[in-house]
């Protein structure tokens, strides 16, 4: 199953062009977010023997490392893009994750053995929901009780430079689609501690927690690599795929002129803060 009627957007997003450059970067991605990776990992205390659910799993960085982290248990990842899951489990074979497997499907409908998993984790993969109060009541249900919620999910965009900078820039020269609304599914939707908070309650999960983890999101080697990158993400096509050239040279001349400003050592870095958020299955 691909997608429940109402995530029809989101199917078709990381089912297209959105999936495929997801997957083109996926080892810039598994660098870049390398901060809240570990965080989700450590918070969610993966042991030996642990059956681990990873909802929204990309290309599978977490699912493989929890599989590490239970020998005697296994991680299941669940994603609703194909082109993802089948880079997962390319990579998955590659490193010979002999416990690990890979589902596509929504988090919103997909059916998911009830009580079959100890630990269900996420980083950045549970936002885009189009109907949050459905998926986190079919991950409830997928927990045994007592079993524990692990996800990072991105404070507002106001304190993320990571993508404040590059979209202020280009801005400048073309119209910013809504980025931060909470009630329709994307990076923010769920930024607001309240709105957390609820619908895990509503979901059937009890002690809540949000802890702030900072970090630093790598970007690219360079500015050009960073530059490059970032045209090719879903935002700034949106932005200036149907603008005229002279608008697209100039907005992405801005574009470098930001990521020149945060060119390090080791390449582009730009801050970055999300909530660790912790719950267990009442």
């Amino acid at each position: 199953m691909i997608a429940a009627e109402g995530n029809a957007e989101m199917a078709a997003l990381w089912n297209g062009a959105g999936g495929e450059h997801w997957v083109a970067h996926d080892h810039r991605h598994d660098r870049g977010l390398a901060a809240w990776g570990e965080a989700v990992l450590v918070g969610a205390g993966v042991s030996d023997g642990d059956r681990v659910l990873d909802v929204g799993c990309g290309t599978g960085w977490l699912t493989r490392s929890a599989g590490r982290r239970t020998p005697g248990g296994h991680a299941l990842g669940l994603d609703i893009g194909r082109p993802l899951v089948e880079r997962a489990r390319a990579l998955a074979a590659a490193e010979g994750s002999a416990n690990v497997a890979f589902e596509q499907g929504d988090a919103q409908v997909h059916p998911l053995p009830a009580g079959g998993f100890d630990v269900a984790v996420s980083r950045f993969g549970v936002m885009f929901f189009a109907d949050p109060a459905a998926a986190f009541g079919n991950i409830r249900r997928a927990l045994a009780p007592g079993g524990r919620l692990v996800f990072s999910c991105w404070q507002p965009l106001a304190v993320n430079d990571w993508i404040l900078r590059p979209t202020t820039a280009l801005a400048a020269h073309a119209p910013l689609p809504p980025l931060a609304d909470p009630g329709s599914p994307g990076p923010f939707s769920l930024s607001d501690p309240d709105r957390v908070r609820a619908l895990l309650g509503a979901a059937g999960f009890d002690a809540v927690g949000l802890d702030e983890v900072d970090g630093s999101v790598w970007i690219g080697h360079d500015v050009d690599d960073a530059t490059s990158y970032m045209r090719g993400q879903t935002i700034a096509r949106a932005m200036l795929d149907r603008q005229p050239p002279a608008v697209v040279e100039a907005a992405v001349a801005a574009l470098r002129t930001a990521f020149a400003g945060a060119d390090g050592p080791d390449g582009v870095r730009l801050d970055g803060r999300a909530w660790l958020v912790t719950a267990r299955a009442a």
